[in-house]
């Protein structure tokens, strides 16, 4: 439970700061007549309500194993961290769009608006302070093992991208003058297309997860390495594995003298099964299928 608590704190400081951007960006969007930062606000307030869903999710992964998810609920942190990505796709593409109605309208002859200075002040303010919570964020997510808090460390870092992107319009339009107003619907485009990108790195893993994907080749690799370093079995085969949230599960068929007592191949069994927690952690999911080595059974 203290990793679920972790994360918890972690995710609250997050969504404070949210909160007061998204107040503020509204507040000097609609002062300093900002279309981009208003753009931006809408980003923030994405942000917080994936706070939210990483918040019930993570909760709900901390459950315990129970008669209806005999191998506990690890997989709801999985969804916050899809169901965050998708976000991220759904907030690129409105700045995608956002940016080119403006471009579009800019090339038919449009004047488009200029900011205030209130607007690229709260741009560099945001930029800051969210690259701040990515940085926090992603450490922890990191040190915790936790996808759903990486994911939402992603999506503070798209918010500085956003604040980049409408600080450079805003900025061009504030000190290059009003024919320089178009730089904030192409540095919004650029910076969607980016966010995009982002948020498939970050929903491929999940993907794969929620579909029983194998782990990597070289993890199972080194899942092969334990088995061979205990004398007393051989042939190691039908190797399964895949992830359960933060966890890992290995299924495996192992060859054993047919002659042992069962006391003794219970002992070998239990100490590979130690040895694979202390590597992949001691929420690892170990499942051996033991057969005789003895007059070529297999």
């Amino acid at each position: 439970m203290e990793r679920e608590k972790q994360i918890f704190r972690v995710t609250l400081v997050g969504s404070a700061g949210n909160a007061l951007l998204v107040v503020f960006k509204f507040i000097a969007g609609i002062v300093g007549h900002s279309a981009a930062m208003i753009a931006d606000a809408v980003h923030s307030l994405s942000d917080f309500i994936t706070d939210i869903i990483v918040l019930v999710f993570v909760g709900i992964s901390a459950k315990p194993q129970d008669t209806s998810h005999d191998y506990g609920h690890g997989k709801f942190e999985t969804l916050a961290t899809l169901f965050i990505s998708l976000a991220l796709i759904a907030a690129a593409i409105g700045i995608i769009v956002s940016g080119a109605q403006k471009l579009v309208a800019w090339l038919n002859g449009a004047d488009l608006e200029a900011p205030g200075s209130l607007a690229l002040w709260a741009a560099v303010i945001s930029i800051l302070l969210k690259e701040w919570m990515f940085r926090f964020t992603a450490r922890k997510g990191r040190e915790l093992e936790s996808p759903a808090l990486t994911a939402n460390a992603w999506h503070h870092r798209s918010d500085a991208l956003s604040s980049i992107g409408a600080a450079v319009g805003i900025g061009g339009a504030v000190l290059l003058g009003g024919r320089w107003t178009v730089l904030d619907p192409l540095a919004s485009i650029v910076v969607g297309g980016m966010l995009i990108k982002v948020a498939w790195e970050i929903m491929r893993p999940s993907l794969g997860e929620l579909t029983d994907e194998s782990l990597p080749e070289k993890t199972e690799s080194e899942i092969l390495e334990v088995f061979h370093s205990f004398p007393d079995i051989s042939e190691p085969h039908n190797l399964r594995t895949r992830r359960i949230g933060n966890r890992v599960a290995i299924e495996a068929h192992i060859r054993m003298d047919g002659d042992m007592t069962l006391q003794q191949a219970h002992d070998i069994t239990s100490s590979i099964e130690s040895t694979l927690k202390e590597r992949f952690g001691n929420g690892t999911i170990v499942t051996l299928h033991m057969e005789p080595l003895k007059h070529g059974n297999a």
